[in-house]
Parts: structure tokens; sequence; C-alpha cells
């Protein structure tokens, strides 16, 4: 008797889903009832909540009752689930990582499209590349929409100087800027390509490189502004992030290294200024507990090749290696508390997926979410940085948030992240444009005999 009513139970879900996949193909409102509803804006979750969806965007969004359901509807029980909007990251290197291997080799169609599934799987609306993308192919897949994968935003070029451009790092198809001619006129073929937001390097690399001068960076946030584009840059020194801010700096790419009275002051001067913290590369050496097991989702998306070669690399990690990360970390979070109790916006980034390898893509999305907790900021204020201040920061007026007229790109949960950040990998399913992603079907391709 059991065995035939779980079998009618998996019948009656197949049904609904099929007839949710019926309803959103031919057109038919959708009403999502009965889960709690963050919106994204920081605001009281909505207890028993609804969400109407017509085609690919929100049309209602509100508490049960509140609002006629149309006729015709199809009615989507979410009872006991927590829904988020989508996630967002605003820094990654799409397209390099692939098997054991990292490099512009890799950087193909179909390796990209993999990376943005991959997003797509672990509740990830859109990922920036920021600034190692060449060619013609990042702006030909900017402008597409792929089914059930994640949307793919393009910085281009970025600018380096030219001791940063070499053949085996990400930086081999950046501009070379050695004057301010240089910085202008790769800032205006930037902008004749529709790009948005500009990468550039402000860093000696631990004084191996000669780092990009500030007249030259101060040519290139000039000439981006002059063309309504906004500037990013990888800069970690905190000499140079205040003078990076003093000249206009839009965008931190990473978290700086150490934070004073002085730079807090300038950021409260130039509220606009944001920071995607990157923390994955340097929480993993002392804190990566994730990786034992492994949990269930790197386990699905990721070869045990990988698996044992991160494992084996922090496992080689020396005694004085270790005190200097964990000392590193205690600087990085002291800072990014004092930046947060100061009002600066913050956003997501993860730097993932680049030449340093083994950063699995839309994974290190939700360890991002638990180390920005570990630093000091609460759940909600992640959830809002990982959706609306992030979209915000990457011009997505259509992303962020859960609310008539966005996109319908939403995260159906679990568990409630609130209460546990880790809550936010207990991923039920995912929407993308009003669709459901097919789960099952991307971990059955990673996961098979050809898989990575």
């Amino acid at each position: 008797m059991r065995n035939r009513r779980s079998i009618l139970c998996g019948l009656v879900v197949v049904a609904a889903c099929s007839m949710q996949a019926f309803a959103q193909l031919s057109g038919r409102p959708v009403v999502f009832e009965g889960a709690r509803l963050l919106v994204g804006d920081g605001s009281e979750p909505i207890e028993r909540s609804a969400i109407l969806v017509l085609n690919d965007r929100f049309v209602r969004v509100g508490r049960e009752g509140t609002f006629p359901v149309p006729a015709g509807a199809v009615r989507v029980d979410l009872t006991g689930k927590t829904v988020i909007p989508a996630l967002i990251d605003a820094h990654a290197h799409l397209g390099y990582m692939k098997d054991l291997t990292s490099g512009p080799q890799n950087y193909t169609r179909e390796n990209i499209l993999d990376h943005l599934q991959r997003y797509a799987y672990f509740g990830v609306a859109a990922g920036m590349a920021m600034g190692s993308d060449w060619g013609e192919l990042p702006f030909q897949m900017r402008d597409e929409i792929h089914a059930g994968a994640a949307r793919f935003l393009t910085a281009g070029r970025g600018l380096a100087p030219p001791d940063e451009v070499r053949p085996d790092n990400m930086r081999h198809s950046a501009y070379s800027i050695a004057t301010e001619a240089d910085a202008r006129k790769a800032v205006q073929e930037l902008a004749a390509r529709k790009v948005t937001l500009v990468k550039t390097w402000v860093d000696d690399r631990g004084g191996s490189v000669r780092k990009l001068s500030p007249a030259l960076y101060r040519a290139i946030i000039d000439e981006a502004h002059r063309h309504n584009m906004r500037v990013a840059a990888h800069a970690t020194g905190l000499a140079d992030a205040k003078d990076l801010v003093r000249a206009g700096l839009d965008v931190f790419a990473h978290m700086v290294s150490d934070v004073d009275d002085e730079l807090i002051a300038l950021l409260k001067e130039r509220p606009r200024v944001a920071f995607l913290l990157a923390l994955g590369g340097p929480r993993r050496t002392i804190y990566a507990p994730w990786l034992e097991g492994p949990h269930p989702l790197v386990r699905e998306t990721v070869s045990p090749a990988q698996i044992k070669r991160l494992r084996d690399r922090l496992a080689a990690t020396r005694p004085d290696e270790l005190e200097r990360a964990r000392d590193a970390w205690s600087r990085l979070a002291r800072g990014i508390a004092r930046i947060n109790a100061a009002g600066v916006r913050i956003g997501v980034g993860t730097d993932g997926g680049g030449q340093a390898g083994d950063q699995f893509v839309g994974w290190t999305v939700h360890t991002e979410l638990e180390n920005m907790v570990a630093a000091g900021m609460t759940p909600a204020q992640v959830i809002v940085a990982a959706t609306k201040t992030s979209a915000e920061i990457l011009g997505l007026d259509d992303l962020g948030s859960i609310a008539p007229g966005k996109s319908a790109d939403f995260v159906v949960l679990d568990a409630n992240p609130l209460e546990d950040i880790t809550n936010s990998r207990t991923i039920s399913t995912v929407y993308l444009r009003g669709q459901e992603v097919n789960r099952a079907a991307l971990r059955a391709r990673w996961s098979g005999p050809s898989s990575n």
C-alpha cells in the first residue's frame, strides 16, 4: 500500500509539473502559492505569498488572497518552501576552466554555455565575465537568449599595464595600456561594442609587475564616464584604493586588503562606489568543510578528479601559509564589517571560473554568501547583496527582485536562508525567464560517463 501511495504521489507531482510547463509554453498564467517570499529588497518576508507569472514576467506579487487569480491559471503549491530572486555573480571569468585545465584554449561557445548552465543549476540568473573576453564570441553570446542558462554579460577586453599582458594569463587578451592615448582609445572601442562596465587592474602582484599609474587609470575613468560607462578595478592595496575612489572609480572587483578611517570617509562622500568581495580564494584555505563528503551539489556538478585536486592542494598548505591565510582573512573580515557598517554598497562577485582553477562555477556563488556572513554581514543583507545590489551594480533593471514587470527569475528553496545562509543550497527548483530549469537533465549530463 505504501509503494502504491508513493507512486500515486509521484504521478501527481509529474502531472502538476507537466501542466505548469504546458501553461508556460502556451502563454497561460501560472500562480505560485504558499511560499515564504523574500522579494530581494531587504523587507520583511511575505508569508503565504502568491506570485503570478505570465510568460517571462512577474505580473502580481503579494500575500495569498490579496489579488484575483486569473481564470484558467495553473496553480503551483509551494507551501513550506522559501522563494528568493535568482542570484547574480557580478565578477567572474567564464569560459576558461574545463576539466583539469584552465586557459584561453578552453574559451569556446560550448564551454561558456556549459558555465552558464552551471549557473542556472545553482539558481544564478546572470554572470559578468570581467575583462577576460576577446573576439566576437562574447558579444554574440551577450545578445543571445540561451534556454535553461544564465545570461552572459561581458566587460569585453580589460585594460592592463604592459607587464600584465602575457599569453599565459587571463590578461592575454587585454588592451596593453602604456599611454593616456592607449587608455582612451581602448575605452572608445569598448563603448562602440555597447560595453557598460570597463575592467582594469591596479596591482603590482607582490612587486612582480609595474602597475597601472594614476595618470593612466584616471584617463580610463574619465573616458569611460564620458561614454556613460562605469569602471571596475582589481585593486587591493589601501593607498591605491583611496586614490581610485578620489579618481571616480565605480566598482572594486575585490575587497581591499585593509580599511582605515580615511577610506571610510572617502566612501561616505561617494555613496555610489560598490565592492564585489570575491572571498572564495582568501577563505577556502582555512575553511572548506563542503569539500569533505563532498557536499551533494559539488558531487553532482564537479568531477572526482577536480575535487581530489583541490583537496590535495589544501592538504598541502604549510603551517606558516595557513597562519598567514588566517591573518589575511581576519583583516578582510574586519574591513568588510567596517564598510558594511558605513553603508557602502556591497554586491556579490566570485572571481570564479578563471585560470586559478577549482573555483567551481555556480557553487562558488553560494560559498561566497556564507563567507560574507562569516565576515559579519547578516543573511538578510547578503541576500540583498546577491540580488538587488548586484543587479544595480551591473545595470540590470529587470533582475534582482521579485516585483511586477521584472523577469521571472527565481529560486525555490526547501529551507529559509534567513535562518542559516547555507540554506541557499537547498535548491528545489529554479526558474529563469519564467521557465523551469531542467536540473535533472543537467545533473545527468555532468555525472554521465563522458562528463567533466
